[in-house]
């Protein structure tokens, strides 16, 4: 477990002992995919660090209409916000596949950041990301037309995910249509127009789960 821990960027700097310390103040549970952790306007009461598996973040419209904001990922964490400011869950969180996650009930969060700054700094680093991230995607819904969206977002999604072999990049794929749609602001049918264009480039290969992004017909 504790070689699990040191793949989390918000555990970088702890040593063994303190490690040990997380595992014991945490509960790990493992869920199927599309099990719900919790819905937008819940109220926080835990912290989540994900070990494997992926999550994505999301939020309703008084229509039903869903919006993808982020995907979670092995090594990342989430849910931190609403513990922090005492309001309420701002998005819900879902699984995409089989997940692994380390909870931290609310207490044992806020020991934990009072006792380690780098934890906190760490924290106040990857909230400070998400603020940059929301203002560059309201700067692309803007300024963006949808097929440039569209490629940014699968470049993005290569970015994280990706495992690079040569001039080509591999990406594990627990989006569906509707997600990635959701995630670039285009509509399914649009998203699906910039894809199939793609794939007759060569730029874009759908495979069992994943894509593959060829960086030389990208350049091209």
């Amino acid at each position: 477990m504790i070689e699990w821990l040191k793949k989390v960027s918000l555990f970088d700097n702890l040593n063994d002992e303190q490690l040990e310390h997380v595992l014991r103040i945490s509960h790990r549970k493992t869920f199927p995919a599309g099990t719900i952790l919790f819905h937008e306007k819940d109220m926080g009461l835990t912290f989540y660090v994900v070990l494997s598996g992926s999550i994505k973040l999301f939020t309703r419209s008084s229509s039903g209409e869903e919006k993808v904001l982020s995907l979670v990922s092995g090594g990342e964490s989430f849910g931190e916000l609403s513990l922090l400011d005492g309001r309420p869950r701002s998005a819900s969180a879902q699984t995409l596949e089989k997940t692994t996650v380390l909870e931290l009930a609310s207490e044992q969060f806020m020991s934990l950041l009072q006792a380690h700054f780098d934890i906190t700094r760490g924290i106040l680093a990857e909230l400070c990301r998400r603020l940059r991230a929301t203002n560059e995607h309201v700067n692309d819904l803007t300024f963006l037309d949808g097929r440039t969206r569209v490629l940014k977002n699968l470049i993005a999604l290569a970015n994280r995910n990706g495992k690079r072999e040569g001039n080509l990049i591999f990406i594990p794929m627990s989006l569906n249509y509707d997600e990635l749609a959701q995630m670039a602001g285009v509509s399914k049918p649009a998203l699906a127009d910039v894809v199939r264009e793609l794939e007759t480039r060569g730029v874009l290969q759908f495979g069992l789960g994943e894509y593959k992004l060829n960086l030389d017909k990208l350049r091209g």
